[in-house]
């Protein structure tokens, strides 16, 4: 009995240890599937799937359910807060600029060239760091860091309007300077023309003396001659209306010289102004300028009124923009 009972028992044994080897790999694969679960719910990431699926899983059905949390620079609050930081460089980047022209202008803006920025600096770094926390915390600091570039943005904006405007108010002094230099030049050239123009005529009629009058002792008595040589009021205005058009000057600007002159001397080729010493008709200051236009200066009203006109061509551009500064000075 003992010989028939023991192939019987060690056929049984091999069965068992068949079943628990066949057994052991599903057991082995739902211990691996029980601790990936669990280590993905305490720390809260997603386990991969080549992690829950070994090679040698025999059951092709078991598979473990993936989590996955949304990628970070997708969440609105992380791209607002992106989009402020980039802002943010932009405005200080202009706050230097305006500032460096400012500088390199050497112009006055009226108001110090100078921009704070460090509000918005320590406000920038706030919300750089705090990109790793939890979004929630980062609309609070994005509003921070748009207020602080507003205000450097309107700062900037003032800056740069000021010196644009003192830019543009060198350019306009420095043309105008350019202009009057000219038409100073312009009226210097036709006077210095004139008055040898004059002194050829003078001397052809007086058989070559330099002037058709003889110079004054202190206070000499107006010509009353007629003509051209005619040095009362009325004829020296008659004068001087024919030589407007050699200024390209019209009808118009008689009445602006009429005007101007009556103030000044009465077209009184002698008036002297013994306060300030002006002379002559347009009360040049001193009378001897009006030499550059004649040296009959002292009694020739034609030769006063060329000075005068070309002063005032030079300086005003016309006897109307002489009167009307005349009219709110008191002065041409």
């Amino acid at each position: 009995m003992r010989s028939d009972s023991t192939p019987s028992s060690n056929r049984r044994d091999r069965r068992l240890a068949s079943r628990r080897a066949r057994r052991r790999p599903a057991l082995t694969a739902g211990v691996l599937a029980v601790g990936v679960i669990a280590t993905a719910a305490l720390t809260g990431t997603a386990p991969l799937a080549s992690a829950a699926s070994p090679a040698d899983l025999s059951s092709a059905s078991f598979r473990l359910a993936s989590y996955s949390t949304p990628a970070a620079s997708a969440v609105p609050e992380t791209v607002a807060a992106r989009a402020a930081v980039s802002s943010a460089d932009t405005t200080a980047q202009a706050a230097a600029s305006v500032q460096n022209d400012i500088a390199a202008s050497g112009l006055d803006v009226g108001q110090p060239a100078t921009i704070d920025t460090a509000a918005l600096t320590a406000a920038t770094q706030r919300l750089s760091a705090a990109e790793s926390l939890p979004a929630t915390f980062l609309p609070e600091l994005t509003d921070e860091v748009t207020t602080a570039a507003s205000s450097v943005d309107q700062r900037v904006a003032q800056l740069r309007g000021s010196l644009d405007a003192a830019i543009a108010k060198k350019q306009a002094e420095e043309a105008a300077e350019k202009a009057r230099q000219e038409a100073e030049a312009a009226a210097k050239a036709k006077a210095e023309a004139d008055a040898a123009a004059a002194a050829r005529e003078t001397s052809s009629s007086s058989g070559g003396s330099s002037s058709g009058h003889s110079a004054p002792a202190a206070a000499p008595a107006p010509s009353s001659g007629g003509g051209s040589d005619d040095n009362s009021p009325g004829g020296a205005q008659a004068t001087a209306r024919g030589m407007l058009a050699g200024y390209g000057w019209g009808d118009d600007q008689f009445s602006c010289l009429v005007s101007l002159w009556n103030r000044e001397s009465g077209w009184n080729v002698h008036a002297y102004n013994s306060g300030s010493g002006a002379y002559g008709i347009p009360q040049a200051l001193p009378g001897s300028k009006m030499g550059s236009a004649g040296a009959d200066w002292q009694n020739n009203a034609a030769t006063q009124i060329s000075w005068g006109l070309g002063y005032i061509s030079g300086r005003y551009g016309s006897p109307c923009g002489a009167w009307g500064h005349s009219q709110s000075t008191g002065w041409y």
